[in-house]
């Protein structure tokens, strides 16, 4: 194989990977503008009392929280809690992203997923911020990482 031959084929390859580079920046950046068009959607709703089943900053609940903040972006996601956990992939509490989906056992059966929130912000491995709707103080952002939600924690999963 001659020297032509060669350089030829690096800048193939060159031009290969600057391809997949451009399509892989695009689909971040797409995906960062929908987490951020979900989490300031739900954060809108901050203060908004606790009603369970409702869907309207007169009252809402956990799952019609992340329910409205997903149709910022126009994604269907399913109306309970229990429904929402099953979409999308199961991701590690260390490698929860911004966006993220987080469920909670809150009730007397420890298994049974009966809450759930929205990862708003990853700031170390000791305070992941998220936002739900409280029973006691509407909609709220706390620390994932607190006692009392590591306590009844279930699952995380990344929907997209």
């Amino acid at each position: 194989m001659n020297k032509n031959s060669i350089n030829r084929i690096v800048l193939y390859f060159l031009v290969i990977a600057f391809l997949a580079g451009c399509g892989s920046s695009r689909k971040l950046a797409t995906k960062r503008k929908n987490v951020d068009a979900i989490i300031k959607t739900a954060r809108s709703y901050t203060g908004t009392p606790y009603k369970w089943g409702g869907t309207t900053r007169q009252g809402i609940d956990c799952s019609g929280l992340l329910l409205k903040s997903f149709d910022a972006i126009k994604m269907e996601i399913p109306r309970t809690s229990i429904e929402q956990s099953k979409i999308g992939s199961r991701v590690s509490l260390d490698k929860l992203e911004e966006g993220d989906l987080v469920f909670f056992a809150a009730g007397k059966k420890k298994n049974k997923i009966t809450h759930a929130g929205l990862v708003t912000a990853v700031r170390g491995k000791d305070n992941v911020q998220f936002i739900h709707s409280s029973s006691s103080k509407g909609v709220v952002e706390a620390n994932l990482m607190s006692k009392y939600y590591q306590g009844i924690f279930i699952k995380a999963i990344r929907a997209f």
